[in-house]
């Protein structure tokens, strides 16, 4: 019995070991293979552009931001995506596109002349947008910066601050025996009334009266200008005026009815008709604004520290043609200005 007790005990002590050996061995989980981190791809910055109105001195503008963008190596539809769109000089519409780019969120707004700057401020301030302005005159005035030095808002940009003694000094050398510089302006535009108040303070110097005529919108211009011949002005002096800059022709027929020759604020509209002018260079400026909005977009400066760059130079253009038509003769210290034809 003992002998079969051990047999047995034998041959289940020979199918356990059988029955270990066939488990399979364990094999160490997977480990997941790590992929390599891509590269964030470059970000591409969505950029609103809002120009006021469609006259050369603005297009010159525009002309100027994308070399300075370009120049700081922004470029549209590569790593920026500008949405350009024209007010056609009105305000509402500059409103209305203000506020549609606010509400899609794009990372910054650029605005061409003060109403456009002034839409972009008001759509943008509580958004944390930037807007970065160009052809202000004013932007304290148009309350857009709390100061030039230090703006404290969302906004910062360039100014088109004209050299109106300068201006003035040139209509006495054109003109040496007037007395009286009409003046046609829009009253809701903050840069208008600005350079109304600096030109009166100057004129006297040089033995000037300013006559104004204040509109209110184009419809005004025609009438306006006619009446500023009717009160025996020898001559017209153009602010940057958006309004009156974008109905030129309207002012130029009335003072030309009249036999008044009309002093511009930039080569622009010298080359339109007006006699002569100490020019600003706005695609220059426009530059300069280009280069200012690039190093926001780059993380470099904040709008509201940055300080509003000024327009430094200028010079002295005049219009060939015009100058004949009025019998006039170019001014001995004026023999080296630029002269412009009549644009066709």
């Amino acid at each position: 019995m003992k002998k079969i007790v051990s047999i047995i005990t034998a041959v289940l002590l020979i199918l356990g070991l059988a029955a270990c050996s066939s488990t399979p061995a364990a094999t160490p989980a997977a480990t997941p293979q790590a992929t390599p981190e891509e590269a964030p791809a470059e970000k591409t910055f969505k950029i609103g552009v809002i120009q006021y109105a469609p006259h050369p001195s603005l297009d010159n503008c525009y002309t100027g931001i994308r070399l300075g963008l370009e120049e700081a190596g922004f470029v549209d539809g590569v790593n920026i995506k500008i949405d350009f769109q024209n007010a056609q000089g009105e305000t509402t519409n500059a409103d209305l596109i203000a506020k549609n780019m606010a509400t899609k969120q794009y990372d910054l707004i650029m605005a061409i002349a003060t109403p456009a700057a002034m839409s972009a401020y008001s759509a943008a301030k509580d958004l944390d947008i930037p807007v970065v302005f160009t052809a202000v005159s004013d932007p304290v005035a148009a309350g857009i910066v709390k100061s030039l030095e230090n703006p404290g808002t969302n906004c910062t940009g360039s100014s088109d601050v004209l050299p109106l003694e300068e201006q003035v000094r040139m209509i006495r050398a054109f003109l040496p025996e007037a007395t009286k510089i009409g003046i046609l302006y829009t009253t809701s535009e903050p840069n208008s009334v600005t350079q109304l108040k600096e030109i009166k303070e100057i004129a006297p110097k040089y033995g000037f009266e300013i006559v104004e005529i204040g509109v209110t919108g184009s419809s005004e211009v025609a009438s306006g200008a006619q009446s500023l011949v009717a009160k025996g002005v020898d001559c017209i002096n153009n602010f940057t005026d958006n309004n009156v800059v974008n109905n030129l022709s309207l002012l130029l027929n009335a003072a030309n009815s009249g036999g008044i020759p009309v002093f511009g604020s930039e080569e622009e509209q010298v080359k339109n008709g007006c006699l002569a002018s100490q020019s600003i260079d706005y695609v220059a400026l426009g530059r300069e604004t280009g280069l200012m909005a690039a190093k926001i977009l780059k993380g470099e400066a904040k709008a509201s520290e940055m300080p509003v760059y000024l327009v430094k130079d200028f010079a002295p253009v005049y219009n060939k043609d015009v100058l004949e038509s009025f019998n006039l003769t170019l001014p001995a210290e004026y023999a080296q200005a630029t002269a412009v034809e009549s644009a066709k």
